[in-house]
């Protein structure tokens, strides 16, 4: 396992109205600019917000991270040329994919310390964004969905920073283990409990997997 990765891009930005689908319009945060360098803190980043605060957002999820490795892919199966922060991520990574990053891991950024906190459950927002009609539903099938973070100790991370690993969570539940249980196996019992038992876990995956437990178990 490596335990440091790059950062190919770092971007933010706050809700703005975007246009799709003939002339549709939504407000939405997942239009961001790249930036050189950001200031984590434990509520959030430096100008990075969210429109759908119900669903996004939140301590648990301060920092989203996606894998620049799935970018090729991606243009490569859509036949297209994605932009910067495509996905609406903080942090577009290299080489940092959902089977090699666990719940619970915590990194060090610049002067920031960040935990993963659970694999992103994408909407259909990425659908819209990047005008590919069956891109969410292919984001779902493959898992190639990216992660968020939680900050631990608040910083500046500047685009130049290696992402380095502190420390591995003792249960190695991946990212890519907790997406697939979820998303095409949700009546594995013993799966969807390893997930739940992972202390780091962030509260609103917890509620739903608690939720098929309970519902499983009866």
């Amino acid at each position: 396992m490596s335990s440091s990765y790059f950062i190919q891009h770092l971007a933010a930005g706050r809700p703005q109205l975007m246009m799709y689908q003939n002339g549709k319009v939504m407000k939405t945060g997942i239009q961001k600019q790249s930036v050189e360098e950001i200031y984590a803190a434990e509520d959030g980043l430096e100008n990075d917000e969210v429109a759908d605060k119900k669903n996004h957002g939140g301590t648990d999820r301060v920092i989203c991270i996606y894998p620049y490795d799935h970018y090729l892919h991606w243009e490569s199966e859509c036949n297209t040329k994605l932009a910067d922060a495509a996905f609406g991520e903080n942090i577009t990574a290299r080489n940092m994919t959902e089977e090699k990053v666990c719940i619970g891991d915590t990194y060090k950024i610049g002067d920031a310390i960040i935990q993963v906190t659970q694999g992103r459950i994408p909407c259909d927002t990425i659908s819209r964004r990047n005008n590919i009609p069956n891109l969410l539903s292919r984001v779902v099938e493959t898992g190639y969905t990216g992660f968020l973070c939680r900050v631990l100790k608040e910083g500046t991370i500047r685009k130049t920073d290696t992402i380095q690993l502190v420390e591995q969570h003792l249960d190695k539940v991946t990212v890519a283990y907790s997406l697939h249980t979820y998303f095409h196996n949700a009546k594995d019992l013993e799966a969807l409990q390893k997930i739940a038992a992972v202390d780091a876990l962030a509260e609103s995956w917890r509620e739903k997997v608690e939720k098929r437990i309970n519902q499983l178990t009866g």
